[in-house]
């Protein structure tokens, strides 16, 4: 049984990939379009304490990171900096908000660490192009 479930790894970090990178791509869309979004999210993020330029950076992560995460390129780098965001988010937000939304943000973070240290998996064009 533990044989046939490790051929099933390469799946496995497919679907993680694809999970948390949809998720990301999704929330990211809806901050950086239109334009007139990513001012209110950046101005939203200077209510929580942080610098202005930290929203724009965290909605390009997001929107950015997600759609590297789809397609396999840079893995490695895009689950690195959405486990950041999602650990800063978990810090400044989801732990004033109760169960719902902080065990959702530790859900993405968790994934992003796992695909950090275990890499994007054989399906992915970071195979392809020779980055992993």
């Amino acid at each position: 049984m533990t044989k046939w479930l490790n051929s099933l790894q390469p799946v496995g970090a497919l679907l993680m990939r694809l999970i948390l990178g949809v998720s990301m791509a999704v929330h990211g869309y809806s901050k950086v379009l239109p334009m007139s979004a990513l001012h209110h999210y950046a101005h939203y993020i200077t209510t929580l304490g942080l610098p202005y330029w930290l929203g724009y950076i965290s909605a390009y992560t997001e929107f950015v990171g997600g759609i590297l995460l789809i397609l396999g390129l840079l893995t490695r780098l895009a689950a690195a900096l959405v486990a950041i965001n999602m650990l800063v988010a978990f810090v400044t937000v989801g732990i004033h908000q109760g169960f719902g939304i902080y065990n959702y943000i530790l859900a993405l973070a968790a994934l992003a660490i796992m695909l950090l240290f275990y890499g994007p998996g054989a399906v992915a064009l970071d195979r392809k192009v020779g980055f992993a």
